[in-house]
């Protein structure tokens, strides 16, 4: 898992399945390169971000089927289906598509096992949504993968039968990462058809194949590989007669465009500018739906070139009133509603609430603790919670208290007093050191402990040494 403050310079190890130096670059075995020595070669992660990503798919090979086996087997998905309720179209989906026709055979009620089998017997594919849910390992994968990214990440898993394809050519709305856990498939991509495909803001219907153009890529993903490609990337995938095939395809980036920095910001600027600049309140000029309009589209009136020319003049104003930081903490707060809880190794789990903290033994309650000034701090991660000043107050929006079901809780926040604002901002901006409370910024020392002590009940802060214990 990544350590607190990994960085861009390490390789592309986001999606290493065990422990390695992340300050070194992940030995990868990509198509077209090859380094003679080891037989493999180094996909940086600065060289991804700047080549593939938004941009181009990239395969990993890594002739290697064992890599990825720690994440997900089929007979752990035959365990999550024995020892969990899932349901039909909630959790679960078994679908075809044969002769040009996507189907989805789900029957109503619980996924049970002998039925889930019988349809993937019978040549269904076995679509699991949100495994996470079910499976500690890909829920830890996911909720570091988030701390990386600075956004939701979610999961599907997908297993289908020997000489099968489960889905129609489509296109996502988010850059996925497909990675192959047991089998191979075949892969088609296809290059989006037009601009309006590229980073697809929605996914697709499934496209008929006379809609579609050759393939810029075909290949065969086998175990322990790697495939990636942005939204929008058109893509169908398929088993041959002679193997089954198991993948998880994580996805990232789902509403995280400028497109929605700006949903949040015009509205808000627009508010601003109209109660700052009477140019915004100035009343539409007589009779301007004689001149404007789907019926007057075609018209060249001069009133109606001075609306236009006016509504440019004051969008070009509109920047002057645009709340950036403002609009980015509304969709920090929309992450920490979607967020998963933070991962936390055994270390961190003894210096926070998880295992810290007053415990009940024989109806006493012993291991009571207690922060000083001299305590050093940190945020559990940088991403587990998000400072969001309000017109009715400030307020710290986190995700440590969320649910592993997509918004299983409700929101979770905590009001903040306003003098506390540099506080949390001196410890936000210190991560991932450790900051003793008294050199947090803030002159009142008992509010500052306060606080801290508040965060840390809630999962959001780590000490650098397990708390003092006021009694035995």
């Amino acid at each position: 898992m990544l350590p607190p403050g990994s960085n861009n310079a390490a390789g592309i190890s986001f999606f290493c399945s065990r422990n390695v130096d992340r300050t070194e670059a992940l030995s990868l075995h990509k198509e077209g390169k090859e380094d003679k020595t080891k037989n493999k070669t180094k996909v940086y992660t600065s060289e991804f971000f700047h080549t593939y990503w938004e941009s181009k798919p990239l395969h990993i090979i890594r002739n290697e089927e064992s890599y990825f086996k720690n994440i997900l087997s089929s007979k752990q998905l035959d365990k999550m289906l024995r020892e969990n309720l899932l349901y039909y179209t909630k959790n679960v989906d078994v679908v075809t598509y044969e002769n040009g026709e996507r189907q989805t055979h789900n029957p109503d009620g619980r996924a049970i096992p002998a039925s889930v089998w019988d349809y993937y017997m019978n040549g269904c594919s076995v679509r699991i949504m949100n495994p996470h849910t079910y499976n500690q390992k890909v829920r830890d994968l996911l909720s570091t993968l988030q701390e990386y990214f600075g956004t939701m990440v979610g999961a599907n898993v997908y297993l289908t039968p020997p000489g099968s394809q489960g889905f129609a050519p489509h296109y996502d709305d988010i850059e996925a990462f497909v990675i192959q856990l047991e089998g191979h498939k075949n892969w088609k991509l296809y290059a989006p058809r037009d601009n309006s495909e590229m980073l697809a803001r929605y996914s697709s219907r499934n496209i008929p194949r006379d809609e579609l153009q050759a393939p810029i890529k075909e290949l065969t993903l086998k175990a322990g590989d790697l495939l990636y490609f942005p939204r929008g990337f058109i893509h169908e995938a398929s088993t041959d007669t002679e193997e089954h095939s198991l993948h998880i395809t994580i996805s990232v980036y789902q509403n995280t465009a400028y497109t929605d920095l700006l949903e949040k910001l015009l509205p808000a600027a627009l508010k601003k500018a109209s109660e700052n600049d009477v140019d915004f309140r100035k009343g539409l000029p007589l009779n301007y739906l004689k001149h404007v309009g789907a019926v007057n589209s075609a018209k060249n009136t001069s009133e109606r070139k001075k609306i236009f020319s006016k509504v440019k003049e004051l969008m070009h104003k509109l920047v002057d009133y645009a709340l950036v930081d403002m609009a980015a903490d509304q969709l920090g707060r929309k992450f920490m509603y979607e967020a998963l809880p933070p991962y936390l190794s055994v270390s961190e789990r003894e210096r926070s609430c998880k295992e810290d903290g007053d415990r009940m033994e024989n109806g006493v309650i012993r291991n009571i603790v207690s922060f000083s000034p001299d305590t050093m701090v940190r945020f559990t991660r940088y991403h587990s919670q998000r400072l969001v000043i309000e017109e009715s107050g400030v307020r710290i929006y986190y995700c440590t208290e969320n649910a592993n079901v997509y918004h299983g809780e409700e929101e979770q926040s905590l009001e903040l007093d306003n003098t506390l604002i540099n506080t949390i901002t001196g410890l936000q901006n210190t991560y991932p050191q450790y900051v003793s409370i008294e050199n947090l910024p803030g002159d009142d020392e008992i509010k500052k402990i306060q606080a801290i002590s508040d965060l840390w009940e809630r999962g959001l802060i780590v000490t650098k040494e397990p708390l003092d214990i006021e009694d035995e």
